[in-house]
């Protein structure tokens, strides 16, 4: 069985090759594992209905359309202007209010070509009109987009939950601290480019400004609020956080705000079900080939292997952030996801790897992906925003992945950055 397995992945990575799409050639090499080994061909859409029957998995239709709907609305605008407000007056003031916006964006969308295609394009149209370089709009906004998917809510870690069976919400709360250390460490960033290019910046607004810009994105702001008050009193899981968020950023549009117009939503919901089609088609897909994966016995016998190979955890953790930092420069960050999981978790487990701290690895090194070349799909959204071309697009981020890359180090080396505070606030949790 081990060997039909073998082949069938080749014959899988020779679809991929030939430009076939990802889920309909995982999903062929499912059926023909199952085919080849004379179980019943009806075992397929089975296990592909068993996978999109899951409950944690509604998240994420629910957090895309809340996306959607808050960047037709006029809440983006609001979040940056009050981001402005707080630190525009600091030197390189727009490039810390753009993190600032990504910030507050973060714990509403969940996603990092959400907050790039959305509140970036705000970011970068201000920041051109203030006089800063089209490289350097663009670099910081796609840099400060990837803090979206590691804030909560957050898209990549409601897939890495349910592929990888854990606690969503443990994701969720592990991710606030690395999150908080990545702006921090861009914001660094920020200030050293600031005083070598002499950046300017925007005039105090004085407390009345920033009560001001407060009050117009109030509603806005109570959003991440909410939503994680919400998941961590126990008040909703965060798929009911999901569906609570939409039904919030609808009634911001409709009644707070009244920016945005009812005729939208029937677009906003196909945009929302084509996404989220995508996004089900490869999770099905990956689940069906994960169980050939699983009964092939292929993750058991490459996990001893692997283990003692390597045999320490930190040393693992190392192979791990190289093997995904080179797959996210060629391969979208969900497919990774979903193709990777089932062989390194069981390994990771094995060693004794918190599985919320390899979770919180995985994603944020597949985030890092999206922002580096060739195909980086935040690079293509904020070049294409910035009107430059992709090849300087992909010279100015460089820099700003040092930072990035900082924080994932630590985050790898010291499992208390995300362990701590589920364990603080989710009670039975195993630090």
């Amino acid at each position: 069985m081990t060997a039909s397995m073998v082949e069938i992945l080749v014959v899988w990575l020779a679809a991929l090759l030939l430009g076939m799409p990802l889920f309909a050639s995982m999903g062929l090499a499912a059926f023909a594992f199952i085919f080849l080994n004379g179980f019943p061909v009806d075992m397929l859409p089975q296990k592909l209905a068993q996978s999109a029957n899951s409950f944690p998995l509604l998240a994420a239709p629910l957090f895309i359309l809340m996306g959607n709907i808050m960047n037709s609305s006029g809440t983006t605008d609001r979040i940056f202007g009050f981001a402005t407000a707080c630190v525009g007056w600091i030197r390189g003031g727009l490039c810390h209010a753009n993190i600032l916006a990504s910030i507050i964006f973060a714990g509403m969308s969940g996603s990092a070509v959400a907050d790039a295609g959305g509140v970036g394009a705000l970011e970068i149209r201000a920041m051109k009109n203030a006089g800063y370089d089209s490289e350097t709009a663009a670099a910081v906004t796609a840099a400060s987009s990837i803090i979206g998917p590691i804030i909560p809510p957050s898209l990549p870690m409601v897939v890495y939950g349910v592929s990888a069976d854990v606690s969503i919400g443990a994701l969720f709360l592990a991710g606030v601290v690395p999150g908080l250390l990545m702006a921090l460490a861009l914001g660094a960033m920020v200030s050293i480019v600031a005083r070598r290019r002499g950046l300017s910046r925007h005039p105090f607004p004085g407390l009345s400004g920033l009560w001001t810009a407060y009050r117009r994105a109030h509603w806005a702001l109570m959003t991440p609020v909410i939503l994680f008050g919400g998941m961590v009193g126990g008040i909703m899981t965060p798929t009911e956080a999901a569906a609570v968020a939409s039904c919030y950023a609808l009634f911001l549009g409709l009644v707070i705000y009244r920016e945005f117009d009812i005729r939208e939503l029937p677009k906003l919901i196909v945009d929302t079900v084509e996404t989220s089609g995508m996004v089900f088609a490869l999770v099905m897909s990956a689940a069906a080939l994960a169980w050939c994966l699983s009964i092939s016995r292929i993750p058991q016998i490459i996990t001893p292997l692997l283990v003692d190979a390597i045999g320490y955890p930190l040393l693992f953790l190392l192979a791990v952030n190289v093997l995904l930092l080179v797959v996210g420069c060629f391969m979208e960050a969900l497919a990774a996801m979903l193709i990777l999981i089932p062989i390194l978790t069981p390994v990771a487990y094995q060693l004794g790897i918190n599985p919320v701290q390899f979770g919180l690895v995985f994603v944020l090194n597949l985030m890092i992906g999206t922002i580096t070349p060739p195909v980086g799909i935040v690079l293509f959204i904020t070049s294409k925003i910035a009107a430059i071309s992709f090849e300087s697009m992909s010279r100015a981020i460089i820099p700003w992945l040092i930072p990035l890359l900082f924080v994932l180090a630590a985050v790898s080396v010291w499992p208390p950055l995300t362990t701590w505070l589920p364990g603080l606030l989710i009670g039975g949790f195993k630090p």
